[in-house]
């Protein structure tokens, strides 16, 4: 399971750009995290957009309502379950996600002003379905790859 939440400043993102990103950055997660683009396991992940007023957010101690110029913020929080995350598979999405919300806003490049932050949440405080859910069943399910869910399990310590 997975929950990407994209906060932008209010009209940053148009509908066209969403749905974009919807898949984008469902992807940009869903390749590293099990290894290859499973369409199967598309419906554990979820990406929501929070829209924020200019003056709800700031930057530099400023509100961006204020500040001289018009600068492109934007914070993109990774939920994930507890598995197989080394620095370099964390890295990987990272880049990913920022790739694609580049790709989707029609720069070059990231804005340095986009944050993304990487949590993992602990093996039993995750709950879905009226119960804790676990990475371990999803292993059986075809969606990892053999390499995938090889590490997931050694870090899972099974």
């Amino acid at each position: 399971m997975t929950i990407i939440t994209v906060n932008a400043p209010k009209g940053r993102l148009g509908l066209e750009q969403r749905r974009e990103l919807a898949e984008t950055l469902t992807d940009a997660v869903l390749v590293p995290e099990v290894g290859q683009p499973a369409p199967a396991a598309r419906v554990g992940f979820q990406v929501h957009f929070v829209e924020r007023e200019r003056d709800m957010m700031a930057i530099g101690g400023r509100l961006l309502s204020d500040a001289d110029q018009d600068l492109d913020v934007m914070v993109i929080d990774i939920a994930v379950m507890d598995a197989a995350w080394q620095p370099d598979i964390r890295a990987q999405v990272i880049e990913r996600v920022l790739a694609a919300l580049a790709a989707a806003c029609g720069l070059e490049k990231p804005s340095p002003a986009w944050w993304v932050n990487f949590r993992v949440i602990d093996e039993g405080s995750w709950g879905s379905s009226g119960g804790v859910l676990s990475a371990l069943p999803l292993l059986d399910g075809g969606v990892f790859t053999e390499e995938r869910a090889k590490a997931v399990r050694a870090a899972l310590g099974v």
